[in-house]
């Protein structure tokens, strides 16, 4: 479903991203580990549209997207869940779920009941504004705006950071819940060791804007990785 070739990225005379290859595959989590600084947003950001990449290539389902806009690429299945979760504060619950609809053709333009199978407190939270939700709660609502745009590709920039355990539980389930339908590509950007290792089909590493470790689970050494992430 995607795949990066010698990503590289710069902000201003600063590289960030020194010759980033991944792959993603359709029905499979790949999670990319590493401590705060290492250029694991940056690369979200790159795979998202909101930041140009300065050379390399970017593959979406065999189609070159290279430095296509955000709107283009969530059109084309892209869905970004960024660190922060940036809900619209004084929007509804309701609101906030219908702005995924700008990039879904009219007749899709309905909120599915498999939102509310997925994050149920949801659904008695419809009239609230996005900003008196807690942070878990904000959470799960920037999750379920992404699956409103039909995602082939959903990425997840740091959802457990900042909320209880019980809601990490829970957004656990729902991405495991999500890798069974089999019908997108999560890539899961994480700090949690053991909440990214355990949900993770393949495991990429970054360290100072390189990936230093590549393997997919059943074959990694949870000791050497530890050491690459810093943890």
């Amino acid at each position: 479903m995607l795949a990066t070739e010698d990503l590289t990225l710069h902000y201003g005379l600063s590289k960030i991203l020194h010759g980033i290859s991944i792959q993603a595959s359709l029905g499979k989590i790949t999670c990319i580990m590493g401590s705060n600084g290492v250029g694991k947003t940056s690369l979200l950001r790159v795979l998202s549209g909101t930041h140009p990449s300065s050379g390399g290539r970017y593959l979406l389902d065999g189609s070159d997207v290279t430095n296509k806009r955000p709107d283009t690429l969530a059109k084309a299945g892209v869905a970004y869940v960024p660190q922060g979760r940036f809900i619209f504060p004084l929007l509804t619950v309701r609101e906030n779920m219908e702005t995924g609809f700008a990039c879904l053709p009219r007749k899709d333009h309905f909120i599915s009941s498999q939102i509310f199978e997925l994050f149920p407190a949801l659904r008695a939270m419809m009239d609230r504004r996005g900003g008196d939700l807690s942070g878990g709660q904000q959470q799960q609502l920037a999750i379920a705006r992404a699956l409103i745009t039909k995602p082939k590709l959903l990425l997840l920039d740091e959802p457990t950071e900042g909320i209880q355990p019980n809601i990490i539980t829970h957004i656990g389930e729902v991405i495991v819940h999500l890798r069974q339908q089999k019908q997108m590509s999560i890539i899961l950007v994480e700090q949690y060791f053991d909440f990214a290792f355990g949900l993770a089909d393949h495991i990429y590493a970054m360290t100072r804007g390189k990936i230093v470790y590549d393997c997919h689970k059943t074959r990694a050494d949870k000791t050497q990785l530890r050491e690459s992430v810093g943890v």
